[in-house]
């Protein structure tokens, strides 16, 4: 199993294209809702996401009730500055819906009013509306990863070529 992400109407190529990546590195699955703000074709959008396109998994729903049929018995968590508690309050699990809205107007207040329960928010200064979506998925996928001891993921790396000299970038730290 992996996480989900669902974009629900997401208006920006770029920040979708960032996801993107972001779900291809970390094996979850995209869903797109439409309308979107952009054509799935976008330059801006392939050149975000780079060449990782064919690592990830993706739907495109043609509207919310598109989506429902399909996925009628999930567990979902929402995105949203409206939430009564934290993302890292959550307790997330393998198979998890992470849903987002678009980036001017957020998640539909319909499918918050019924799920305030499951809504979560990304803390930060009373005077911003809100983060960059892309940001935000991040934030939220990594601690649910976090979570689920990232099972399936790389978490160490190594050096190669390492040189036993003196690095010059120690006098800056």
């Amino acid at each position: 199993m992996s996480m989900h992400i669902v974009l629900v109407n997401p208006e920006i190529p770029q920040n979708t294209g960032n996801i993107a990546r972001t779900c291809a590195a970390t094996g979850a699955v995209l869903h797109l809702i439409e309308p979107l703000g952009f054509s799935l074709a976008d330059r801006y959008l392939k050149r975000a996401g780079l060449d990782y396109w064919q690592l990830m998994e993706y739907h495109v729903y043609s509207s919310p009730e598109d989506f429902q049929r399909q996925h009628s018995d999930i567990r979902a968590h929402f995105a949203t500055t409206k939430a009564p508690r934290a993302y890292h309050e959550a307790q997330y699990r393998d198979g998890d819906f992470l849903f987002f809205g678009c980036e001017t107007r957020g998640l539909p207040e319909n499918l918050l009013a019924g799920a305030y329960d499951r809504c979560i928010r990304i803390p930060m200064r009373e005077e911003a509306r809100s983060l960059n979506l892309s940001n935000s998925v991040a934030i939220v996928l990594y601690e649910a990863l976090r979570q689920n001891g990232f099972s399936g993921l790389k978490k160490e790396g190594s050096l190669t070529g390492r040189q036993e000299t003196e690095n010059p970038w120690l006098d800056y730290v």
